[in-house]
C-alpha cells in the first residue's frame, strides 16, 4: 500500500529531570519505552529533540543572583553601569536585572523603543504617529516618555515594564536613571562603562559603542563565561539564553551539549541498529502574528546537534511544478512527472524557480521551532520531541 502519511512529530513523555541526572541514558531510555509502548519503529534519519532546559538542570548549571552580582562587580567596580537594550521579561531579564543592581550602585537603563529586539511593546507604532514621534532620532528620558504616552501595560502580561524595571534596580539599592533612544551610542552621554543586553544584535550594539568612544563594554554574554564563587556557567553564552529559577537563581543555557547529542546518537545505534539525529533546542524561530513577539530570547536555536542536521534543506516546490513545468498533466501522469523530478532534482537548488517560495532557514532553525511549539513551555510534561518523516519527500 502507498504510504499516506509523511512527517510525523510526537512529544515524548520523561522522567522529571534532576541535577545529576544521566542525560543520555534518560532520553534513550524514553525513546526506547516510547516505541515499545506506542508500537511505532525506530528507523534511521529520525530526529530527537531535547529542550535545552532539562540538559541544564542536569548539568546543575544554575547561579544565584550574589553570583552575578559579584561579577558585575569585578568587572565594572565601582563605576555607573549603563545597561543598553534589555527585553522586556520576567522570566528572562527580570532577574538577572536584579542581580546585576545588586552589583552596582547606580544604573543607567537605555530603553529601545517602541519595542524590545524579541517584540515586546512598550508602545504601538500608532502611537508614535499620533505623537510625531521618530524613534530613530529622538531621545526620551523617563519624564518625556510618560508624558508622551503615559503608563502603558503589557497586553499578555499586564505589567508596566518600565515601572517594574525601575522598581527592581531601586529595591536593590542602586540609582537610576532611565531613557529611551534606538541609538546604542546615547548611552555615552551618561556613562563610559556599557553593557549591552540585547541578544542577536548585540556585536554590532557593542562595535557602534566601543567605536563611539566607551571605556568598558562587555555582553550579557560575558558575565558568567566563567565560574564565579562556585557558579554554574556558559562559556560561550554567558548569562545569555538563562530563565528564572527561583527568586533568587537562575538556570543558564547549557554548556557544551555536544557529547551528549553524540553519545545519544551513539547509544541508539549500539541498541537498535539505527542512526538517528539528535539536537539540543532553545526556542523556536518563529514570530506571534497578534502579540509581534519573536519567540527567539535564546543565543541560538540549537547549542549541540549531530552531523546529519547540517545544513538547509534543499526541495522542490510541488505547486510550482505542477502549476507551470506539468500544468498540462492530470493524474497518474502528474504524480509520475512530479516524482521522476524530484528524483532528479539537483542538490543544489538556490536560485532556481522550482524551489521557490521553500523555506530558506537552517535545518536545525526549521526543526527547533517545530521542537518547540510541539514540547511547548508549559505542564505538557513532553521535553523530548520525535521527528519521523521528516527527510522524506513525495516519491518515498
Amino acid at each position: 500500500m502507498e504510504r499516506a502519511v509523511g512527517t510525523v512529530v510526537r512529544g515524548l513523555r520523561g522522567p522529571i529531570v534532576h541535577k545529576g541526572d544521566d542525560m543520555v541514558e534518560t532520553v534513550v531510555q524514553t525513546i526506547l519505552q516510547a516505541a515499545d509502548a506506542e508500537k511505532f519503529e525506530i528507523k534511521d534519519r529520525d530526529i530527537v529533540t531535547i529542550t535545552e532546559s532539562v540538559v541544564a538542570r542536569a548539568q546543575g548549571n544554575y547561579a544565584s543572583l550574589d553570583q552575578i552580582a559579584q561579577d558585575i562587580k569585578d568587572k565594572f567596580q565601582d563605576h555607573t553601569l549603563g545597561l543598553v537594550f534589555p527585553i522586556l521579561s520576567r522570566n528572562r531579564f527580570a532577574n538577572l536585572l536584579k542581580g546585576i543592581a545588586r552589583g552596582a550602585q547606580k544604573i543607567v537603563l537605555l530603553f529601545s523603543y517602541p519595542a524590545d529586539e524579541v517584540g515586546n511593546h512598550l508602545i504601538s507604532l500608532d502611537q508614535l504617529d499620533k505623537k510625531s514621534v521618530n524613534p530613530w532620532s529622538q531621545v526620551l528620558d523617563e519624564g518625556e516618555f510618560r508624558e508622551l504616552f503615559g503608563y502603558q501595560k503589557h497586553p499578555f502580561t499586564g505589567i508596566d515594564y518600565i515601572d517594574y524595571y525601575k522598581s527592581i534596580v531601586q529595591e536593590e539599592g542602586a540609582d537610576l536613571d532611565i531613557i529611551f533612544s534606538n541609538d546604542p551610542r546615547t548611552i555615552l552621554d551618561y556613562t563610559k562603562h556599557v553593557l549591552t543586553c540585547d541578544i542577536h544584535n548585540r556585536k554590532r550594539t557593542q562595535a557602534q559603542i566601543k567605536a563611539g568612544g566607551a571605556n568598558l563594554v562587555y555582553g550579557l554574554e560575558d558575565v558568567l563565561s566563567k565560574p564565579v564563587k562556585g557558579s554554574g556557567h556558559n562559556t560561550l553564552y554567558g548569562l545569555l539564553g538563562s530563565n528564572r529559577s527561583t527568586e533568587e537563581s537562575v538556570k543558564l543555557f547549557p554548556e557544551g551539549g555536544q557529547e551528549v547529542v553524540e553519545a545519544i546518537q551513539a547509544q541508539i545505534k549500539e541498541r537498535t541498529g539505527k542512526t538517528i539525529e539528535v539536537m539540543i533546542n532553545g526556542d523556536g524561530a518563529f514570530k506571534d502574528p497578534v502579540g509581534q513577539i519573536w519567540e527567539l530570547a535564546d543565543p541560538i536555536v540549537s547549542p549541540a546537534y549531530t552531523q546529519g542536521l547540517e545544513g538547509t534543506p534543499s526541495e522542490i516546490k510541488l505547486k510550482y511544478l505542477a502549476d507551470n513545468n506539468f500544468a498540462h498533466l492530470e493524474g497518474e501522469e502528474l504524480k509520475t512527472a512530479v516524482s521522476d523530478y524530484i528524483k532528479n532534482k539537483d542538490e543544489d537548488l538556490v536560485g532556481s524557480l522550482e524551489s521557490q517560495g521553500t523555506t530558506p532557514r537552517r535545518l536545525t532553525d526549521l526543526i527547533g521551532s517545530l521542537a518547540d511549539l510541539t514540547s511547548g513551555s508549559g505542564d505538557k510534561g513532553t521535553p523530548f520531541v520525535y521527528i519521523q518523516g521528516y527527510f522524506d519527500n513525495f516519491t518515498d
